[in-house]
């Protein structure tokens, strides 16, 4: 069984299983938002299923922490630009999408 500790060099200071690099926002997500199975996510992880009911502990224990914590993860990268379907082609530059059928060929 491991603690849930942080530490500012992993993870920029989020709370994480000890050991690891999961923390425990991965966790919740996949459990809580994900409504995956602790066992299934355990697996996944390599870990102790003990260590994922931690964590979720740790996440309930602490709401404004964890609040704050995906307020950061979904805000992204200051500075970040939007990536856009114009970016990785998925539209021409006059705006018609990359795939579509033209009329001649419907």
């Amino acid at each position: 069984m491991s603690d849930i500790i942080s530490t500012e060099d992993v993870l920029s200071g989020a709370p994480r299983i000890e050991g690891t690099r999961i923390g425990v926002h991965h966790v919740a997500r996949r459990v809580i938002d994900g409504d995956e199975e602790p066992a299934v996510v355990a697996s996944d992880y390599d870990l102790a299923l003990a260590d994922v009911h931690r964590a979720l502990t740790y996440y309930y224990d602490h709401p404004e922490e964890m609040r704050q914590i995906r307020s950061e993860r979904k805000g992204g990268l200051p500075g970040a630009k939007e990536l856009m379907p114009e970016d990785v082609g998925l539209y021409k530059p006059d705006g018609r999408k990359q795939f579509e059928k033209s009329e001649e060929s419907a």
